[in-house]
């Protein structure tokens, strides 16, 4: 084994190389690789040579992968629901034209971390290029550990013991996608400590989303308030970079320490195929094992049927 690391910031994110992702990894690669996420948040692999088979069979060294929605009377667009679909192209592979579908996607370029929402959360997301955009369509991360490290004290003991509700709807309806406040209500919340420690690595750190709606026990607007202020923090450029994408690269995030968005881009002309794996935080079996189809057919979504 020869792993490479090249930091990217001098607490956050790093380049990692030499190693073959295509090949099962033996014990001693797998804990080198999970030292270097843990110790960056963020790695980024160029090059990988990755399928969708052996970017599966990749990640599931890691933990237990979530299934993608199963969309409603639809066919998939890809052969596993492993992989989640952060493209814009439709079932047929074609760009797509879909405004409902283009106006929930529009929520991944709110500063975010992925399933939030969930009751039990997403550790870590693997999200590989099929096909970037001739512009724009990068990636964006911020550094959750350093950003509450940096907090004056005085902010910290403001936040301690703090949780924060989170609901996949209040993120849509920000980017767009048709909702009002009461229907974002009436679809519930996962409740989530605004801090946490990271369990690999021991440091405490900011747990932010933008699909986290306000702060358990405060009025909606101070909780909401206070969510803009520690978010602004957070995605200062000393915490921030972004990853830009050529086919076969491959980036890596502990969604426990980081937030991320998207990059704008010309959806509408230019075509943008990406594919995210996703493992479950600890592999717990608490959840259902399909608790996103779970979570849209519960709240009575349907994308492919337009709103009365």
């Amino acid at each position: 084994m020869n792993l490479i690391v090249r930091p990217i910031l001098p607490r956050f994110g790093a380049e990692v190389s030499g190693i073959d992702l295509t090949k099962p990894l033996d014990a001693e690669t797998r804990e080198a690789v999970l030292a270097a996420q843990s110790r960056w948040g963020v790695t980024m692999w160029r090059d990988t040579g990755l399928t969708d088979e052996t970017h599966i069979a990749f990640s599931r060294q890691f933990g237990h992968l979530e299934l993608a929605p199963a969309p409603s009377g639809k066919p998939y667009r890809h052969a596993h629901r492993e992989l989640f679909d952060a493209s814009n192209l439709d079932a047929s592979g074609t760009i797509s034209t879909n405004e409902l579908v283009r106006l929930h996607n529009r929520g991944n370029q709110i500063w975010h971390t992925d399933a939030s929402f969930m009751p039990v959360r997403t550790e870590l997301s693997l999200l590989l290029c099929h096909e970037a955009p001739a512009a724009g369509g990068e990636t964006w991360f911020a550094d959750m550990r350093a950003a509450y490290e940096d907090l004056p004290r005085s902010t910290q003991e403001r936040i301690a013991g703090l949780r924060a509700r989170h609901s996949l709807w209040w993120s849509r309806k920000r980017g767009g996608f048709p909702l009002t406040d009461e229907e974002v209500d009436a679809r519930g919340y996962a409740v989530h400590p605004l801090v946490h420690v990271h369990r690999r690595s021991g440091r405490q750190a900011l747990y932010l989303s933008g699909h986290a709606r306000d702060i358990e026990g405060l009025p909606r607007a101070q909780g909401e308030a206070l969510l803009a202020e520690l978010t602004a923090f957070a995605t200062q450029p000393q915490y921030v970079f972004s990853v830009s994408y050529a086919p076969g690269d491959l980036v890596i995030w502990d969604d426990l320490c980081t937030m991320h968005r998207g990059g704008e881009f010309d959806e509408l002309h230019h075509r943008r195929d990406m594919r995210r794996t996703s493992v479950r935080e600890g592999g717990s079996a608490e959840a259902s094992a399909d608790q996103f189809t779970d979570l849209y057919r519960a709240a009575g979504v349907d994308l492919h049927k337009p709103r009365r």
